[in-house]
């Protein structure tokens, strides 16, 4: 096991590499000056002397290894470099707004989790009946109703109608966690139907192929009850799958949760890179690139290790 991970770290290591490379290549790849094309103004041309300092200010003078070294003992400082809009460390603005996101991710995980394990093996014991066809109807709207929609009309029931929550905004923790609490309500469940959709249809699918392995035949001959089964010989194996498929959603949701941070008016890292985008600034969108690409990096490992744990034999493989 412990080789295993050992094995599975060095080859993260080699990905978070490679994405940091393949983002200094491509941005040099690019056609056109970076620094013009930021000082540009529609169809107004830079002014050459701005466009020469801001070429010093940004190490595109140096030779291309040079601003590769560069570049790469930075990201390993942990320095990002500086806002163009108002020069503040692109690291200190990703360290506060990183965790919002990932608050809301973990959270629309955990709801998601909760509810589509449950839904998806109830679903496979009964598969043919009602409670199937119940589950598939659900998930499949689910999945086809877009995220604005979903919280658009979580607004309107829940804070509007009901009252029952607000309708957006932030407030740290540390200074009302109630109130934290109910504002991180609505954009989780928001984010989670989608992912339930998903979890659910991938434990169904999964533990109707573990119910038709030959030790869950064993068991059924030996007289074993159907929740003694599930419990010991199905959910565990069909874990693996929807181990796999959260890990894959939840990376791509760190980047991906810029409606519902629009929605909500939720300061997460994901509204951070569109404003960046727009305002065409150069360090935060490379610095918040490669955060994003690290974490979904990150996170297969720990899903990579986890399957490990409920699976001893994918160890195996690797040796």
């Amino acid at each position: 096991m412990l080789r295993y991970i050992a094995y599975r770290s060095l080859v993260a290591i080699f990905l978070v590499w490679t994405v940091v490379t393949l983002v200094f290549l491509l941005l040099h790849l690019i056609p056109g000056d970076p620094a013009e094309l930021l000082l540009s103004q529609g169809s107004v041309a830079a002014d050459p002397q701005a466009v020469a300092a801001l070429r010093e200010k940004m190490g595109l003078n140096a030779p291309l290894w040079q601003q590769y070294l560069d570049h790469l003992s930075g990201v390993l400082s942990g320095d990002l470099g500086a806002s163009f809009r108002d020069g503040a460390p692109v690291m200190g603005q990703i360290v506060q707004r990183l965790p919002r996101t990932l608050e809301v991710i973990a959270a629309a995980a955990l709801i998601a989790s909760a509810f589509g394990v449950p839904l998806g093996t109830w679903a496979a014991i009964r598969t043919g009946g009602w409670a199937d066809s119940f589950v598939s109807f659900l998930s499949s709207v689910a999945l086809s109703t877009p995220v604005f929609v979903v919280g658009s009309i979580a607004i309107l029931i829940f804070a509007q109608h009901l009252q029952w929550l607000p309708a957006g905004g932030f407030v740290p923790f540390s200074e009302d966690p109630a109130q934290h609490l109910k504002l991180l309500l609505l954009p989780a469940c928001t984010v989670a139907l989608s992912l339930w959709a998903v979890i659910t249809r991938m434990t169904r699918a999964s533990v109707l192929e573990v119910l038709e392995r030959d030790h869950v035949r064993t068991a059924r001959a030996k007289g074993l009850t159907r929740t003694a089964i599930l419990r010991r010989h199905v959910v565990r194996n069909a874990l693996i799958p929807v181990l796999t498929i959260l890990g894959l959603e939840m990376g791509t949701l760190i980047g991906g949760t810029v409606l519902v941070e629009f929605v909500f008016n939720w300061p997460g890292l994901s509204g951070y890179l569109v404003a960046a985008v727009d305002a065409r600034d150069y360090p935060e969108v490379v610095g918040i690139v490669m955060t994003i690409s690290v974490l979904f990096v990150f996170l297969n490992l720990v899903v990579d290790v986890v399957n490990a744990w409920l699976d001893p034999r994918i160890s195996l493989v690797s040796k």
